[in-house]
């Protein structure tokens, strides 16, 4: 995709014509240079606080023999996508935030608009895999060990990733190819679908529909599949009779069930209803939501309701103290 946006920026885009952007203006958020600077700091603190939180996970699960069970190797994998899943908006965005210009290259624009869209895919297909492997551990614990073996653990985790970046790939090629003769200002952060579509001087409702078909099924269905599975889990976890052995279930449930109220919550507002009527700054804040601010939460959910990844991160902090 990389060598066919680079190439399609210099070519006829459709038949209606040739276009004449070779670069996007991303305004970003507005304000005189020190609110610039003043946000720029703050990103750039939460990027930081972001990959230092997941790398932790990475390196608690990689270090700790204890924790090389799938619960944790997709909850290390996960942190390791949430890391590529926040590098691909917060790095352009800080640099917005210094730069005189804004500008974004054309080829830029479409792929940072494929490498988010995708990641963010994959990320609701890695939830749902995580729902998968608590339901087998809580409502069928006998079967637990050989149905979820790491090699059936690993094959899940290799389909979310193909799968995650075959979902947008046609979506973003028919995208780059309709025409854009000015204006190239987006109101926006990143290059998103709805300020590319209302910048095109040649719209195609199709390519249009086919994306918002592709979002509301994932979205739908993803939602669909998370909401039985936490039905069979909770009537499973009632079930137990111990005090102890319900709230351990509850308190690993709990934290994954809080990182998919507060990724699909913002989807669906930003992709699912509609937001014609929302202004751009709204559309800036929801946004800004699923891709940094769950990103930066989703370590401490995690690492604050699990007594044995809070004793890996200890380990981890006193090995890098030495």
């Amino acid at each position: 995709i990389v060598s066919f946006l680079l190439s399609t920026s210099q070519e006829p885009m459709n038949k209606s014509g040739v276009h004449t952007v070779t670069e996007f203006i991303l305004l970003g958020f507005p304000g005189d240079w020190e609110i610039q600077i003043l946000l720029f700091s703050l990103f750039l603190i939460v990027y930081i606080l972001t990959m230092m939180g997941n790398g932790a996970i990475i390196c608690a699960v990689k270090w700790d023999q204890r924790l090389h069970t799938p619960m944790y190797i997709l909850l290390g994998n996960f942190a390791f996508l949430e890391i590529w899943y926040i590098t691909s908006t917060v790095p352009s965005m800080l640099e917005n935030f210094l730069s005189e210009t804004k500008a974004i290259s054309f080829a830029g624009c479409f792929l940072q608009f494929y490498f988010f869209s995708s990641l963010g895919t994959t990320e609701a297909y890695f939830l749902c895999i995580m729902a998968y492997d608590r339901y087998l551990a809580i409502c069928h614990p006998l079967h637990y060990p050989t149905k979820m073996t790491l090699q059936h653990c690993y094959t899940l985790m290799s389909v979310c990733w193909v799968l995650g970046f075959l979902s947008y790939f046609l979506s973003t090629v028919q995208l780059s190819q309709l025409t854009f003769c000015g204006p190239n200002i987006i109101d926006h952060f990143i290059c998103d679908i709805d300020p590319l579509m209302a910048l095109s001087c040649a719209p195609d409702p199709t390519t249009e529909i086919l994306f918002y078909i592709i979002s509301s099924l994932i979205i739908f269905l993803t939602i669909i599949y998370l909401f039985g599975s936490y039905i069979l889990l909770l009537r499973a976890m009632l079930r137990v009779p111990s005090a102890a052995g319900r709230r351990k279930a509850f308190s690993t449930c709990g934290s994954h069930l809080a990182v998919v109220c507060l990724f699909f919550g913002s989807l669906m507002i930003m992709y699912v209803s509609p937001t014609s009527d929302n202004s751009g700054e709204v559309q800036k804040i929801i946004t800004l939501f699923y891709t940094v601010v769950t990103p930066f939460l989703n370590p401490l959910i995690y690492s604050l309701r699990n007594k044995e990844m809070k004793a890996a991160l200890r380990k981890v902090i006193g090995i890098s103290s030495e």
